[in-house]
């Protein structure tokens, strides 16, 4: 049965993706590290090239290993960046693993290749393309309070030899914690033993973080982490899934799909049966795709239009065992997270619907997690399904400045507060 569909074969090397240069420092080596966390390459890199800002920090481009979810190491890029201001808690300045937020499958959107181009625009023979690095607000103020930030590009965004697993509990949690070792090895830079780490992230960040968190414990535990700043994440994916349908970033789903097909190829059968030659297309496009192409090329997109009997992919899910079970191994709150959590949400929100992320809420405090839950901005109006996905985007600025005054209290040392007794009585 050919499928060759299924899963666009990544650049042999680094090379050009839809008309912007990926550079060679993003080529893994043929042997990867087996140790997990191992510092393979580094260099030193430019800041935010192509905007009028001066950007509080010096960073360091990097190669890591780390350990996806089919168990098999792989070579992850990401950033290290020192900010250019003191840190004035007590102790050594401390690090934060930032997640970024749902930013693409292509090589180009690479969240550190966005540190030096934050808007980057590609014209290319294999499609045009739309980088916007929309997170570099939340790096910055973590920076000017003297943290400094560990930047992953998650497992196969940037490294030129896989597919993105968008959205994969497993690869991109090990990723967030494999960044906070690799950093430590960095020459020229100074992170004692005792340092105190965080973890960041908003929307897929969210997810990444929530990830670490409950990962942390039996994968790294010698990464020091003592708080998580969990914003809007898709701890289910089914209910993730229903939340985009339909709206501006539905062929985000593809994104996820491409990804599930990397670390788990005995699903090609499922989609060759599944989808029909539009649905198949969706997956060829979005696997090179920045989140800005995707809404440019699949805005408010139905997925019973990629199916072959209209099934949307969530019905898809159901009826298909196999796919549900990797679906369903994504959840996360069926552990209990290391640290201090905040998890934040808006309450309009219905692409990460927020009854989810209360439900994370109150899976963590059911298993004795000092969590702060925080809902933000105004429920949703009748009828209002957030196509445009503006309440999502509205919990990350509303819940911004909480989460920073959390995190450097944290890292501070200070007590971590916990509502989780009045989770009940919350909308």
């Amino acid at each position: 049965m050919a499928a060759s569909w299924a899963v666009v074969p990544p650049a042999a090397t680094a090379g050009e993706s839809r008309g912007i240069q990926i550079p060679a420092f993003y080529d893994p080596p043929a042997q990867i590290p087996a140790s997990p966390g191992s510092l393979i390459r580094s260099e030193p890199m430019p800041l935010s090239l192509n905007l009028p800002v001066v950007f509080p920090g010096k960073a360091t481009r990097l190669m890591y290993s780390s350990i996806d979810s089919a168990g098999r190491p792989v070579a992850v890029t990401g950033a290290y960046i020192e900010p250019t201001v003191a840190w004035r808690g007590p102790g050594p300045r401390p690090v934060v693993a930032f997640g970024s937020g749902t930013i693409g499958s292509g090589d180009q959107c690479a969240p550190s290749l966005g540190l030096e181009h934050p808007i980057n625009l590609g014209i290319g023979s294999d499609g045009n393309t739309l980088t916007l690095t929309y997170d570099l607000i939340q790096m910055s103020g973590l920076l000017n309070k003297g943290v400094a930030v560990a930047l992953t590009d998650y497992v196969g965004l940037g490294a030129t030899d896989r597919r993105h697993h968008y959205l994969n509990r497993v690869s991109t949690g090990h990723a967030m914690l494999d960044v906070a070792r690799a950093v430590k090895k960095l020459p020229g830079v100074s992170i004692p033993a005792g340092t105190k780490f965080g973890a960041w992230g908003y929307s897929q960040g969210g997810g990444a973080s929530g990830a670490a968190v409950e990962l942390q414990p039996t994968y790294a535990p010698d990464v020091n982490l003592v708080a998580s700043y969990v914003g809007a994440p898709p701890a289910n994916a089914r209910t993730t899934m229903a939340g985009a349908e339909g709206g501006l970033i539905s062929a985000a789903m593809g994104l996820a799909m491409n990804g599930f097909l990397d670390s788990n190829p005995e699903l090609v059968p499922v989609f060759d049966r599944n989808l029909n030659a539009s649905g198949k297309k969706m997956l060829a496009d979005t696997a090179t795709m920045c989140i800005a192409d995707v809404i440019a090329s699949y805005p408010l997109a139905k997925s019973g239009a990629w199916t072959v009997d209209g099934k949307t992919l969530g019905q898809v899910v159901d009826s298909e065992p196999l796919l549900a079970k990797v679906i369903d191994d994504q959840r996360i709150g069926r552990l209990k997270p290391k640290g201090a959590t905040l998890i934040a949400t808006a309450l309009g929100d219905n692409t990460v619907p927020h009854g989810m992320v209360k439900q994370l809420a109150k899976d963590w405090c059911g298993k004795g997690a000092a969590v702060r839950y925080l809902p933000v901005g105004l429920p949703a109006l009748p009828g209002d399904r957030d196509q445009l996905v503006l309440h999502h985007l509205e919990g990350m600025l509303l819940a911004y400045p909480t989460a920073l005054a959390w995190m450097t209290d944290r890292l501070s040392g200070a007590a971590a507060p916990s509502n989780c007794g009045s989770l009940g009585l919350m909308p």
